[in-house]
């Protein structure tokens, strides 16, 4: 046993000195906690989770039901009641922790993308939490944690292939690191679970029992799910001769308010009178999103392996974001990477939508790779942030061709 006389005053104080760096560095813990906060959008999320990988307490008041009157997020409404609900979200989630808030390592919130007055609000209680207990505040970019929450549920090695399909994005990207992104194609135009939310609006499927206390994209894969045809009404599937792996849903929007129109004509449809081919043209509508995504999808697998982006021994896409918790979309993009060899996977579905989770794990990660953070003010705040570098031009130039997949009931 070592003691104190067997050492020299040299190497006393060295080990001294030594100690006293490690108990005073940033996060010196064997196991680090991260208090994580998310209000990017209409859900006011606050999570504390482990660098094991474990949620230690979680909580999530959701908006759902207030916007559904509203047929859609109302900016001034989700503001408001993120600024009711943001402290209590955060002190239930510190109190079923069972940790002091003392000893959480930091504090990560969503800084970008999102509507403005919502991030503001996290941000806010985010600085204030941190000034408070002084800890460090971790900036979060909302889709690399949907992108690196998967993590926490699979092993996925680095790089892999993400694709974001939400209400407010859609996105194919390399993931390179933790904090290296390469995004292959986005949205030009609406995000899908946009699209669906109007289109379940329209369809007014909330006077429909069976769907009405389900928001637009959960009700629309129910009805579909209902349909006898899959292809009942014809839609065009959006850029099919552009050979890059951006996407459009305008179009398709454009086409169901005209197969609704004429419908709704037909019948003599009045007030709050529903079509009776109402489950067909959800179905019908679905599966047009579907051969966009896959279409998009199989081009992103074909430029990375072309450009040996992706390893023979590493081939992972994880799909994320609140349209990922569509079944028919999942189970058609896994089909997708049968055909090519890639595992696909996604995180459960309650951490595929906004949460204070994947803030939380975003915010481990970014400490094991020991990234040094500036003080985050609300000039940090950015809603129209964009992902990683943009090489949308690149895939584009290369030309790959992929053809229309059938899709089918499954």
């Amino acid at each position: 046993m070592l003691t104190s006389s067997s050492l020299s005053k040299t190497s006393v104080l060295r080990l001294s000195t030594y100690i006293h760096r490690q108990l005073n560095r940033p996060y010196f813990a064997s196991t680090q906690t991260v208090l994580g906060i998310e209000t990017s959008c209409d859900d006011t999320g606050c999570a504390i989770v482990d660098s094991n990988a474990k949620v230690l307490s979680e909580t999530l008041f959701s908006q759902n039901i207030v916007h559904l009157r509203y047929g859609g997020v109302n900016p001034t409404v989700a503001r408001d009641l993120h600024r009711d609900n943001i402290e209590l979200a955060v002190s239930t989630a510190i109190q079923n922790s069972k940790i002091e808030v003392q000893n959480v390592n930091a504090v990560a919130v969503t800084v970008k993308p999102g509507l403005l007055a919502s991030l503001q609000i996290g941000v806010k209680y985010g600085m204030f939490l941190a000034k408070k207990y002084n800890k460090v505040l971790i900036p979060i970019h909302h889709m690399e944690a949907h992108a690196l929450v998967a993590r926490m549920f699979h092993t996925i090695n680095f790089p892999f292939i993400a694709l974001l399909i939400s209400g407010g994005h859609c996105l194919l990207c390399l993931v390179r690191d933790v904090n290296d992104f390469i995004l292959l194609g986005e949205t030009l135009d609406n995000a899908p679970g946009e699209i669906l939310d109007k289109m379940a609006r329209r369809l007014k499927l909330r006077n429909i029992p069976d769907y009405s206390k389900f928001p637009g994209g959960r009700a629309i894969e129910l009805a579909a799910g209902s349909a006898n045809k899959l292809d009942y009404f014809h839609f065009p599937v959006p850029m099919a001769r552009v050979r890059d792996c951006n996407f459009s849903f305008s179009g398709l929007k454009n086409a169901f308010d005209k197969h609704l129109a004429a419908k709704e004509f037909n019948h003599g449809i009045l007030g709050d009178e529903i079509i009776p081919e109402v489950n067909e043209l959800c179905a019908s509508f679905q599966m047009a999103i579907v051969q966009h995504i896959i279409q998009r999808t199989e081009r992103a697998i074909k430029f990375c392996e072309l450009n040996n982006f992706i390893t023979s021994d590493n081939k992972t896409i994880v799909v994320s974001g609140g349209v990922a918790c569509n079944n028919f979309i999942f189970k058609h993009l896994q089909l997708l990477g049968n055909d090519f060899g890639f595992n696909v996977v996604r995180p459960p579905p309650k951490v595929c939508t906004d949460n204070g989770v994947m803030i939380a794990w975003n915010g481990i990660e970014k400490m094991k790779k020991k990234l040094s953070f500036k003080k985050v003010t609300l000039n940090d705040v950015d809603p129209a942030a964009a992902l990683g570098v943009n090489i949308s031009k690149r895939v584009a130039a290369a030309g790959i061709q992929v053809k229309l997949r059938k899709i089918k009931h499954l």
